[in-house]
C-alpha cells in the first residue's frame, strides 16, 4: 500500500483541527476581513467554523455561499452548466479541463456539483501555489491534493507514480470523482490542449492494457468557458515580456492572479460536461505504439473541450476584427464593440508600456482562439461529445 500523506487532502478526523489552526493565522484572518469588510461578520464566521467537523458541512456552511454570494453573485453574470445530467450521480469521474483561472475553475465546478446534488470533488492543485500555511491549510480542507513541481527527474517520477495511483485510487476504489487541468499552467493565449504529460502520469498506475486502464477512470472532458477572460491583462502582459523580456514569473504573480481572478469582473461563465471518454479507447489501444495511442487520446480530450466550448459575443468580435472569423454584422451590437475597445484600451493601459498594437493582438487572439478551435474541430472528423 502506498502512503499518500504528503499530498492528500485532509480528512475529516482532521478538520476541525486544521480549521482552528486556520484560526489562529493573521494572514487568514486579513483575508476573511477582506472578503467581509466587518469585523463582527468576521467574528461570527469565526465562530461558525471552529464547530464545523467535517469537509461536508464546510462546503455546505462556508464555501458554497461563499462562492455564491462573494463570487458568483458579486462578480459574475451568471453561472449555468449543460451536460452534467447525462453523468450517473452515483459514480466517480475524472474531469479534465481546460484551464482559465488558478482558482476559479475548480471552485465553480464543485459549486456546481453541491447545486446539483452530487459530491464534490477533489482537486489537483501545483505545490508552486501553496506560499503560505493558510493556502495550503484551506485548500486541503477543502479535498485538494498536490502535485509536486519542478523537481529533478528520478524524485518527479517518483511523485508522478505517487500522483498517478492517488488518482486512480480515489476514483476507483473511494468512488469520489477528481478534477484536473488538461496542461501545467493556465490557458494564456485561448488556445486550450491536453500535455500529452498528463496522460502519461495518469498511465503510470494502470495494471491492465491501455483501452482498460483509461476506461476505469472515466475521463470526462470539461470546457470551462468565462465570457471575460479572468485576468486576461495579466496573461497579456505575462506572453508579451517572455517574448520580448526574458519575463519569469514569481510566487507574487500567482497571488496577484488568484486575487484578480476572485475580484475582477467575469461576465457570463459556463461550464460544459462532455461524456466519458470510453467508445474509442479500444480503436485508440491499436496505434502503432503507445506513444500515437496517447497522442490520439489527447486529441479526443481536445477535441471535446472545443466543441463544447460556450462562445460569447467577445470572442465573435475579436475573431472578427482579426480577420479570421465569420464578419459579424449586426449579430454584434455596439454597446457590445464599444465596451471591448474600452477592454483593449484598460489593457494597454494598465500594462503601461511596450507596443500598444501588439498587445491589443495578443488579447483579441486569446478572445478568437476558442472559435477558431471549434470551427477547426467541427469540420474535422475527430469524434467527440
Amino acid at each position: 500500500m502506498m502512503c499518500f500523506d504528503d499530498i492528500r487532502p485532509y480528512e475529516d478526523q482532521e478538520v476541525n483541527h486544521y480549521l482552528n489552526v486556520l484560526l489562529k493565522d493573521d494572514l487568514f484572518h486579513q483575508v476573511l476581513f477582506f472578503i467581509f469588510n466587518d469585523e463582527q461578520k468576521v467574528k461570527e464566521i469565526s465562530a461558525m467554523l471552529t464547530n464545523v467537523k467535517t469537509r461536508e458541512e464546510l462546503q455546505v456552511q462556508f464555501m458554497y455561499p461563499l462562492i455564491e454570494n462573494w463570487i458568483i453573485k458579486r462578480t459574475t453574470s451568471g453561472v449555468t452548466y449543460s451536460g452534467l445530467e447525462k453523468l450517473d450521480k452515483s459514480k466517480a469521474y475524472l474531469f479534465i479541463s481546460n484551464h482559465r483561472d488558478i482558482i476559479l475553475d475548480s471552485a465553480i465546478l464543485n459549486y456546481i456539483q453541491v447545486a446539483a446534488g452530487m459530491n464534490t470533488t477533489e482537486i489537483a492543485i501545483g505545490n508552486n501555489l501553496l506560499v503560505y500555511d493558510w493556502i495550503e491549510h484551506i485548500v486541503k480542507l477543502n479535498g485538494a491534493f498536490v502535485v509536486k513541481r519542478n523537481l529533478p527527474a528520478r524524485e518527479l517520477l517518483t511523485a508522478s507514480k505517487s500522483l498517478s495511483a492517488y488518482i486512480r485510487k480515489t476514483i476507483t476504489e473511494d468512488n469520489v470523482s477528481v478534477w484536473i487541468a488538461q496542461r501545467e499552467g493556465r490557458t494564456k493565449n485561448g488556445c486550450d490542449q491536453t500535455q500529452q504529460a498528463l496522460l502519461k502520469m495518469l498511465n503510470l498506475s494502470n495494471c491492465a492494457d491501455f483501452a482498460s486502464g483509461f476506461r476505469e477512470l472515466q475521463i470526462v472532458p470539461l470546457s470551462i468557458s468565462y465570457e471575460r477572460e479572468p485576468c486576461g491583462i495579466s496573461k497579456v502582459e505575462e506572453i508579451y515580456k517572455k517574448e520580448r523580456e526574458g519575463y519569469v514569473k514569481t510566487q507574487s504573480d500567482d497571488l496577484k492572479s488568484m486575487a484578480f481572478g476572485l475580484t475582477r469582473p467575469k461576465g457570463r461563465v459556463h461550464f460544459a460536461f462532455g461524456e466519458p471518454i470510453d467508445a474509442r479507447l479500444d480503436e485508440i489501444a491499436k496505434c502503432e505504439n503507445q506513444q500515437e495511442s496517447i497522442q490520439k487520446l489527447a486529441e479526443q480530450i481536445d477535441a471535446c473541450i472545443y466543441r463544447n466550448y460556450k462562445l460569447w459575443p467577445y470572442n465573435y468580435l475579436a475573431a472578427d476584427m482579426l480577420n479570421c472569423g465569420p464578419k459579424v454584422n449586426g449579430n454584434v451590437d455596439d454597446a457590445c464593440k464599444e465596451k471591448f475597445a474600452e477592454l483593449l484600451d484598460d489593457m494597454v493601459k494598465t500594462i503601461g508600456d511596450g507596443d500598444g498594437d501588439c498587445q491589443k493582438k495578443l488579447f483579441m487572439q486569446m478572445y478568437a482562439n476558442p472559435l477558431i478551435n471549434k470551427e477547426k474541430v467541427e469540420k474535422s472528423k475527430i469524434y467527440s461529445k
